[in-house]
């Protein structure tokens, strides 16, 4: 693993299909072995002391468990190195220990892409008092619309943020609109793509717009993917969305 790793784009033309070859026979080795101890490790369970055998059992089910997810990443593997296939990203494991982990393109310099699962969460100072973990990697300009609504029908808020502030990635015509018709008093969405209005350019150019620009990047997350913040008028949540 480590040698392929090590290989250079022009080695890897050459060498990443012996290379993987030799990892997946090394790794469908070690499954064959350990189904093989976990298969004779049952034969003797009926021999065991009551409490000796459940620990027995349950190891051979965590090996199994683990063995059949080693055998989807070989699988995989095959069919994406040595056979050139486009594996579909919802039939791809990234990860046995957290098989439902996704992988996120956010496409930064640094890290092209990240692991794990979008989270579209409501917080008041850092405590999270709703939530939701997104399957996938959702564009984020779809959860704007939904979070108003869902804010705006909570018990205890009712009414909407006086501010509310995203990266470009929450931009669209239709989510300024829906805030603009909420009533929301600043809205601060830089328009991503396409050629701005005189009016969307001034706006995004006035003092107000980049102070509210400022306060979202102030209470951002620490390894957030992006964030939607609001300025409460009587101290309410502020939702964002993280990976996690």
């Amino acid at each position: 693993m480590q040698e392929i790793h090590r290989l250079t784009p022009r080695q890897r033309q050459t060498l990443q299909g012996p290379k993987y070859r030799d990892l997946l026979t090394i790794t469908t080795q070690v499954l064959s072995n350990v189904r093989a101890v976990a298969k004779a490790a049952r034969a003797v369970v009926p021999h065991l002391e009551f409490e000796v055998a459940l620990r027995v059992e349950a190891l051979c089910d965590q090996i199994g468990h683990y063995a059949g997810l080693g055998e989807r990443v070989v699988a995989q593997t095959r069919r994406r190195v040595l056979d050139g296939e486009q594996v579909p990203a919802g039939e791809k494991l990234y990860s046995i220990f957290e098989p439902h982990t996704d992988l996120i393109k956010r496409g930064k310099a640094q890290k092209p892409v990240e692991f794990g699962h979008k989270l579209l969460a409501e917080t008041k100072r850092g405590l999270i008092i709703d939530y939701q973990v997104l399957a996938g990697n959702p564009t984020d300009e779809e959860h704007v619309q939904p979070w108003l609504q869902r804010h705006r029908q909570r018990q205890r808020f009712q009414t909407v943020p006086d501010l509310v502030a995203g990266d470009r990635g929450f931009y669209s015509p239709a989510n300024v609109d829906a805030l603009r018709a909420a009533e929301v008093r600043l809205e601060c969405l830089p328009q991503r793509g396409g050629t701005k209005t005189p009016q969307r350019a001034a706006h995004e150019k006035s003092r107000r717009f980049k102070r509210g620009q400022k306060f979202r990047a102030g209470i951002d997350p620490a390894g957030s993917t992006g964030a939607l913040t609001s300025s409460p008028p009587h101290d309410l949540p502020i939702p964002y969305t993280s990976s996690v």
